[in-house]
């Protein structure tokens, strides 16, 4: 396997000066200026258009992505985090209301539909016990996206996605390599 690297550039169209990473970076300005564009040599990253991790998420692979526009940033490329593979078996328990409340079902597969599927018309809290997911905001993997790796989320609301109902979910698979 590659060793997992993305390029960031300053410039739309891999423009400009440029930052190699193949890790998290919380705040791209200790690098670079701005970021307009980024190429994904080899592995799978999150990249936001806020620092440390935050505002809207976009979910890139070995790529290349010439225009920050097109990925539904607001603003430019602040941060990044790192995907690792995972190998084995994934499971998430999603719930309907924030603090693991109401409705929970148990999900080892992408689902396309959380309404259809599981009659659940919101999805406020998960727990992530295997593997790595991304949440999408419509069904059928569209519009805004929340990566999971393991762990509790208690409210998607504080974590600055009031507002945003999760429609599908999806995991990050080897084949996303």
């Amino acid at each position: 396997m590659d060793k997992t690297v993305i390029i960031f550039y300053e410039e739309r169209n891999f423009q400009g000066r440029s930052y190699e990473t193949s890790s998290d970076c919380a705040d791209m300005s200790s690098h670079l200026s701005r970021c307009h564009s980024c190429r994904v040599e080899s592995g799978c990253f999150m990249v936001y258009d806020r620092t440390n991790f935050m505002g809207n998420q976009y979910f890139v692979r070995r790529g290349e992505y010439s225009d920050y526009q097109r990925m539904g940033m607001s603003d430019c490329i602040r941060s990044c985090r790192m995907i690792p593979m995972h190998r084995g078996q994934f499971r998430i328990r999603i719930y309907e209301r924030e603090d693991f409340g109401g409705q929970m079902h148990e999900c080892m597969e992408d689902c396309d539909s959380i309404m259809d599927r599981y009659r659940m018309s919101d999805c406020m809290s998960c727990h992530v016990m295997d593997g790595h997911w991304l949440m999408y905001e419509h069904p059928h993997y569209r519009g805004r996206m929340m990566y999971l790796r393991p762990g509790e989320y208690r409210s998607f609301k504080e974590m600055g996605y009031g507002g945003t109902r999760f429609m599908s979910m999806r995991r990050i698979m080897d084949s996303c390599y």
